[in-house]
């Protein structure tokens, strides 16, 4: 039942992203308030579907900690879920993703009409500052920037090093960076065609000022707190902290 479930979500989740990726991308002379409308039918139609349909809820703990204005947000990354539900929980976003997202026909398109931040991951510091630079002017449109900053999706109770991009962002705009920690990766895995129904669970840190601290600093702060909140969130993936170390 869970695949046969799965394979209707994504053949309908394909009905609902054709027609839209088209009409988003036929509205690219609008104003940007104007397309993100256009998708915040399709998210409301993409989140139905994988309440109805896949049986995926989600609640959000910490909302008192989101700012009265956009701001970095570093996010975990498990899933697709989260590509979608973090746009429910921090409106209007963008996000930072690899370049190559935008060739996908019809979503690849919706993403470029959307004005995501697409950088080249093999770039280095020239990636960085395509971050720092878009980055910059999108906070100062009035819109939030949610990076990744593993970089990838990462199985539940893995981790990878968190790259600085974000931090540098937020040093450079001056912006608050918010840390997110979630467990959608145990409902709906990388690749997965077995979606799981289920609670997800979204957890919002608080606010980190970067006033006085260096990238690196925050970086640390970033990953010490969603870390940290991810083993509460999944502690069946973690081993006990004496155990890691002895």
């Amino acid at each position: 039942m869970i695949f046969l479930r799965s394979i209707l979500f994504l053949i309908l989740a394909a009905l609902l992203t054709i027609p839209f990726g088209v009409l988003v991308t036929l509205a690219i002379p609008l104003p940007m308030p104007a397309r993100y409308r256009i998708i915040a039918i399709w998210r409301v139609g993409f989140m139905a579907l994988s309440r109805y349909v896949l049986g995926i809820r989600y609640r959000v703990l910490g909302r008192e900690n989101i700012p009265d204005r956009p701001a970095v947000v570093l996010a975990k990354h498990q899933s697709a879920w989260e590509t979608v539900g973090l746009q429910e929980i921090f409106p209007p976003l963008v996000f930072v993703l690899k370049r190559e997202l935008l060739r996908i026909p019809f979503f690849g398109w919706g993403l470029a009409a959307m004005k995501m931040i697409s950088i080249d991951r093999t770039a280095g510091t020239d990636a960085i500052k395509s971050v720092i630079t878009q980055g910059c002017e999108r906070l100062a449109a009035g819109y939030w920037v949610v990076i990744f900053p593993e970089g990838t999706r990462v199985a539940p109770g893995a981790s990878s090093r968190f790259k600085p991009g974000g931090a540098h962002l937020a040093v450079r705009a001056g912006a608050l960076v918010v840390p997110v920690a979630h467990d959608a990766g145990e409902l709906w895995g990388k690749g997965a065609l077995r979606i799981s129904p289920g609670l997800v669970t979204v957890s919002i840190g608080p606010a980190i000022d970067p006033a006085g601290k260096s990238a690196n600093k925050i970086n640390e702060l970033a990953a010490k707190w969603i870390e940290g909140e991810m083993r509460r969130l999944s502690p069946h993936r973690y081993p006990p902290i004496g155990d890691a170390v002895g």
